[in-house]
């Protein structure tokens, strides 16, 4: 799976980012608000050491009904987004996308609405969930602490 205008996503040899996952929408009352917030992690914390992963979804009251290409050139143009958006997916169903069913498994909270966020370490393993009224603020000290944590092994390492 590849975002629609960024490098390709790595899937398989060493990790090295601590991820946040969200799934997105253009036509949502919240979308303002995190759109901004995530870019502002995303400025803030990447590239090197975290990555937002942004996945477009219709499931939750048809709030995204713009195709793929459309719904980054709405994210760019209207909040300057930079990271990673990949194409339109189902996040729940049996039709729901196997990363999406993964993170839903691991952390056993199914979203209920759009952004939806899912912290995932460096190694893979979903440490945290978040619906999408939790302010970015909450989020903020744990992604700043796992990334800490991070480097501090990167180096223990070498």
């Amino acid at each position: 799976m590849e975002p629609l205008t960024a490098y390709p996503l790595r899937c398989s040899g060493p990790k090295t980012k601590v991820t946040l996952v969200v799934n997105v929408a253009s036509d949502c009352q919240l979308t303002d608000r995190n759109y901004l917030a995530l870019q502002e992690l995303h400025k803030e914390f990447g590239p090197f050491h975290f990555s937002v992963l942004a996945f477009p979804c219709n499931q939750f009251g048809e709030s995204e009904p713009r195709p793929s290409k459309e719904v980054v050139s709405f994210a760019r143009n209207n909040y300057g987004v930079t990271f990673p958006i990949f194409h339109k997916i189902k996040i729940l169903g049996p039709e729901a996308e196997p990363a999406f069913r993964f993170l839903v498994d691991s952390s056993k909270k199914e979203p209920r609405w759009n952004f939806w966020k899912y912290l995932v370490n460096p190694e893979g393993q979903v440490l945290k969930s978040w619906r999408p009224e939790e302010s970015i603020e909450v989020i903020r000290p744990e992604i700043a602490d796992l990334i800490r944590q991070m480097i501090i092994k990167k180096r223990e390492d070498l």
